[in-house]
């Protein structure tokens, strides 16, 4: 306590200007994260026209989502245990040399396996800049950097699809991943300069592999199935029954696991809090809708509006900017209020009916009404994407969170991995249906070489067919993108508003609330003087309530 009273009379102006330093190089490594995405996703009908295998086309970017999602628990967890800088760098390089072997890929199932590569090492990025941002900062306070990560959501979703396009149609899809180099380099030698954490001790405490296996297990067996049901297998196939059985056997083992581990990958006491649950549901939904509308509204710009690459990443400009300008809206409005609850609310009812929009796009909606449905999905994702994270933050105490970050990740990847899977399934098999209903079969074995360059050289009645087959495959995926994306409405609705950690006065929370929420003053003085065994803070905080919680 006297280190804690201590720190609280330091002037706050030199450890603000440090904050700010290590915040902007976070920043950089943040940027090079979402970059990726986004480039390769308007890079992607390039690709697959050059590679071929439209059958695989959403397997490009579940490799990458799966081993992210397999690895991100690890990540956080290492960076518990040993420390999160030489953990969060390590991830950098992994990342690094997955795009580079990505750019060398000779056909589909090299690059599958390299997006793997790199999104083992992505696994570690998003967790490590949140879990670091989550240290340094108090939520309440977290507003002040929003100008600064607002900024790199600009550069990232705004440029990334320039970037991607641009670079595609001139120097070729291979320079979509090898553009990572430059960036990786400039964020590795960031981070070694100013990052400075107080050291931590060397844990001797065991990595819980079991359950790390576990859940890697689970989560394979159910996004195969998502993509192999009803287009490889049927769904009634003894490949499916059998994949079905591994997963729910293999997470019903994991939470087993979780329960006797000294050293949970995801411990489950933190499932407690009902706005931490509930932010892991919305989460879920976030990267289901985000990454498929990322991926297949250039595809339907391309094929459908007759868009180049380059000219598809400008049309999605109506979604990125509405997100980042929404974003930073509500940032700021919660740091000045240390309101929250009705942002959840309004972002669900946003995506909802922006996803509902875009499903009512075919052959004949100009680029306008496309931009204004894209720009309604982009506002309700804009409230939802910092919101989320915050408030998870918020909902656990300070020595959980790096697995309260990495957990929040998890889902999000997650969702991602699902969306794509089960949208992508029902796209590809919807443009065979159409294209067999009118009479393109020839064109069907070709169709995954056909952007807009070769669309062009079709006779009129092939190329008409495969825009209609590609409009519809697109309103079932939104469709049932939308459908789902209510469960994301339903969540927020249940939110409480719980004070945010770095208010003045905060009130303590109801016992039976399952959200800890720390004194203020003691954080804030916690942060300033760079202690990181947070459970110190804790303990000397917490109410007997919530200590019994954690002990039981």
């Amino acid at each position: 306590m006297a280190e804690l009273e201590k720190a609280a009379e330091t002037p706050a102006e030199p450890a603000a200007r440090s904050v700010r330093v290590v915040v902007l190089a976070l920043m950089i490594t943040m940027l090079l994260a979402m970059l990726d995405n986004l480039i390769v996703g308007t890079a992607m009908p390039t690709i697959v026209g050059d590679l071929g295998g439209l059958e695989h086309l959403s397997w490009v970017v579940t490799a990458y989502t799966l081993a992210t999602a397999a690895s991100t628990p690890i990540w956080g967890k290492l960076g518990d245990l040993y420390g999160r800088k030489g953990v969060f760098l390590t991830s950098i390089v992994i990342f690094l040399i997955g795009s580079v072997l990505s750019g060398m890929a000779q056909d589909m199932g090299q690059l599958i396996g390299f997006r793997a590569v790199q999104g083992l090492g992505a696994g570690g990025l998003m967790v490590g800049v949140m879990a670091i941002l989550g240290d340094l900062v108090p939520p309440r306070e977290r507003g002040k950097y929003q100008g600064m990560m607002a900024g790199v959501m600009a550069i990232a979703m705004i440029g990334g699809p320039l970037v991607g396009g641009t670079i595609t149609d001139h120097l070729g899809w291979r320079w979509s991943f090898y553009i990572n180099i430059p960036l990786g380099a400039v964020a590795l030698a960031m981070v070694t300069a100013v990052l400075h954490l107080p050291r931590k001790e060397r844990s001797t405490a065991r990595i819980d592999y079991l359950g790390a296996a576990l859940l890697t297990v689970g989560i394979t067996a159910i996004v195969l199935v998502t993509t192999w049901g009803g287009t490889e297998y049927a769904w009634s196939s003894a490949v499916i029954m059998e994949l079905i059985a591994l997963g729910v056997a293999s997470l019903v083992g994991f939470v087993f696991v979780e329960t006797k581990a000294a050293e949970p990958i995801m411990p489950l006491h933190i499932f407690r809090s009902r706005n931490f649950t509930l932010m892991s549901v919305v989460g879920f939904m976030v990267g289901f809708v985000m990454f498929g509308a990322v991926l297949f509204l250039p595809l339907y710009q391309q094929s459908v509006q007759g868009a180049s690459a380059t000219n598809s990443g400008l049309l999605l400009l109506p979604l990125l900017l509405s997100m980042m300008v929404v974003s930073l809206i509500a940032g700021r409005i919660t740091t000045s209020t240390g309101k929250y609850k009705i942002f959840p609310i309004l972002g669900s009812v946003l995506m909802v009916a922006g996803l509902f929009l875009l499903a009512t796009m075919d052959t004949g909606t100009s680029r306008f009404t496309s931009g204004v449905h894209m720009a309604v999905l982009g506002a309700g994702m804009g409230f939802l994407m910092q919101i989320t994270m915050l408030v998870a933050q918020n909902s656990v105490e300070l020595k959980d969170m790096g697995v309260a970050s990495s957990a929040t990740t998890l889902f999000r990847t997650l969702g991602s991995s699902f969306g794509v899977a089960i949208m992508g399934a029902l796209f590809t098999g919807r443009v065979q249906d159409e294209m067999a209903a009118r009479g393109g079969g020839a064109v069907t074995e070709r169709s995954a070489q056909l952007d807009a360059a070769s669309l062009a050289k079709l006779p009129d009645a092939a190329r008409e067919a495969y825009e209609h087959a590609v409009a519809s495959g697109t309103h079932i995926a939104f469709l049932v993108g939308g459908s789902v994306a209510v469960i994301a409405l339903l969540a927020a609705l249940f939110v409480k508003e719980v004070p945010l950690r770095g208010a003045a006065k905060p009130e303590a929370p109801a016992a039976d609330s399952g959200d800890a929420t720390p004194s203020a003053d003691v954080t804030d003085a916690a942060h300033s003087a760079g202690v990181t065994d947070s459970a110190q803070v804790t303990d000397s905080t917490a109410s007997p309530a919530a200590k019994a919680s954690q002990n039981a």
